[in-house]
């Protein structure tokens, strides 16, 4: 069995073929390099370099892709629930066409909430990119204190969204800020990353990334059937169908923004718990339902 381990974070299994999801836009698509230059493909590159057995990665992205397009994407996508390695990387589109960060947040958390699903429910095989800086290249540099106050603005929320959660956050983020400073970086359209940057971005990936045997103890069989009501909710909510492995769970609670706002412990009679929400305030919030530590279900609510 070939095993990488550099740092410590996200996690793929190496005794099967490593199977990855690339979630985003241009930056994930590879605007203006070739296809063997997009930064997933040169990752799977690196991996089978290193003696990894991979399939082709899988790219859902397209230029232009704000949060809710790519999030359109993927409910329109017949997709796999079992890729070993998971990556995001979305929001300069938001910034660019003048979204704010506090509508991203919650768009953000619901994508990385799809992008857990896809990976399995296994955190440690989700891996969160930063957005790049824009303002580095000859198409930005005008406006470079504008884009890069955005930038950090977004990247913000999805850093601590991510760390909240619990998911690898690689920062590249430095890294795009050597645009004008090594033109080599910046592709032929004066904007985008080269295959070099890319190149670069890897390196970083590789630095924090577990490659290893990864076994979970989810039974998925059991865990499909989870469900909550009332949905929307005012006193209680039921989670019912929970597996017959354990007695008590624990549920973390979120606000939009990802910030944890309460963490309890529930007990099941009947394959059944009830949550108390009667003293939330009127709003969405997102959870996760664990026992033992691992995760069990994600998603959301809403308290009228």
């Amino acid at each position: 069995m070939f095993a990488l381990s550099i740092a410590a974070n996200a996690q793929v299994r190496s005794m099967e073929k490593v199977r990855f999801l690339a979630l985003g836009d241009s930056y994930t698509i590879g605007q203006s390099v070739s296809t063997n230059e997009r930064w997933p493909v040169q990752l799977i590159d690196s991996l089978r370099a290193r003696g990894f057995a991979c399939y082709d990665p899988t790219i859902i992205a397209t230029t232009g892709w704000r949060t809710d397009n790519l999030s359109d994407a993927i409910e329109g996508s017949i997709l796999r629930h079992d890729y070993n390695l998971v990556s995001l990387l979305i929001g300069v589109n938001n910034q660019y066409q003048g979204r704010t960060a506090e509508s991203y947040a919650p768009e953000f958390y619901s994508l990385l909430d799809k992008a857990i699903s896809l990976a399995g429910g296994n955190l440690n095989h989700v891996f969160v990119v930063s957005i790049p800086d824009y303002g580095f290249t000859p198409f930005g540099k005008g406006s470079q204190s504008y884009i890069t106050a955005g930038i950090n603005a977004f990247n913000n929320v999805n850093k601590s969204i991510s760390e909240a959660r619990g998911i690898t956050y690689i920062d590249i983020t430095e890294i795009s800020r050597q645009g004008l400073d090594k033109p080599e970086l910046v592709a032929s359209d004066g904007l985008h990353p080269s295959g070099k940057m890319y190149t670069e971005w890897v390196k970083l990936i590789l630095d924090n990334l577990i490659v290893e045997n990864v076994v979970t103890n989810t039974d998925q069989k059991e865990t499909k059937a989870i469900t909550l009501f009332p949905n929307p909710g005012s006193s209680s909510i039921t989670i019912d169908n929970l597996p017959a492995t354990a007695k008590e769970y624990k549920l973390t609670l979120r606000d939009t923004t990802g910030k944890v706002i309460a963490q309890k412990v529930l007990t099941a009679t009947d394959h059944k718990a009830v949550l108390d929400i009667s003293t939330l305030s009127n709003g969405v919030y997102f959870y996760e339902l664990a026992e033992k530590g691992v995760k069990l279900k994600s998603g959301k609510f809403v308290k009228h």
